[in-house]
């Protein structure tokens, strides 16, 4: 979908999304907004600053599952101003940098990682709190799933060396939308979040099937592109 920017704005796009590619549904109000944010952060805020601000919305979700189990489950719904404050911090932590060009692109990519992976573990753990019994295996299965989707990732970045944070229409943000989704289905029928999370997990598996299927066919066609070039040589 064609983006509405400016030419001053579209050249500052290429700049803070020359090293990752996105096919993500919401791509195009997500890279607009992010133009626009970048330019109106406080000089005072860093990269590192902003990294923080993610993780603390992390946080607030899992306290949003914390309160929902001992104290009213309408606590739930602290977990969606929790997913904005992660998208701002998360998405525009690397952004920023690349815009004042000041990127550190294997310290960037390392944080960005392991603070993601941190993200997935809490989310997992706050659902393990707010269910009750066997079902609490789900948000186990979560966890396990999505780090599967990010050992995929990593894998195909080091096979092509581009980065994409994306399966297909499918990204970050559109995940958080999603599970905000299931929170507030969930105030409003109880008990939702289990048929919910059986949902999720179902398609993470399905998803990770055809992208590692994908992955193996990209790597078979490297090993035999290496050896034709080897006897060539």
């Amino acid at each position: 979908m064609k983006s509405f920017l400016s030419q001053e704005a579209l050249e500052i796009l290429k700049t803070i999304t020359k090293d990752r590619s996105r096919t993500n549904l919401l791509k195009r109000y997500e890279q607009d907004a992010l133009v626009f944010l970048v330019q109106r952060i406080p000089s005072w805020i860093k990269s590192d600053m902003l990294t923080f601000i993610g993780f603390m919305g992390s946080l607030t979700v899992l306290l949003s599952f914390i309160l929902a189990t001992y104290i009213n489950k309408d606590y739930l719904l602290l977990g969606i101003p929790g997913f904005g404050i992660n998208w701002f911090g998360d998405s525009l932590d690397g952004r920023l940098a690349y815009f004042r060009n000041q990127p550190r692109r294997w310290y960037g990519f390392s944080l960005d990682l392991t603070v993601d992976w941190l993200t997935t573990i809490i989310i997992g753990c706050g659902y393990m709190i707010y269910t009750d019994g066997n079902w609490k295996i789900l948000g186990f299965g979560f966890v396990v799933l999505y780090g599967w989707a990010i050992i995929t990732t990593l894998l195909r970045y080091k096979a092509t060396g581009k980065y994409t944070i994306d399966s297909g229409l499918v990204g970050p943000t559109e995940v958080r939308i999603i599970v905000s989704a299931i929170l507030v289905a969930e105030v409003l029928l109880n008990g939702s979040i289990i048929y919910s999370a059986i949902f999720v997990c179902a398609i993470l598996f399905i998803v990770n099937i055809f992208s590692t299927i994908k992955l193996l066919r990209l790597a078979n066609n490297l090993d035999i592109e290496e050896k034709e070039n080897k006897l060539n040589e």
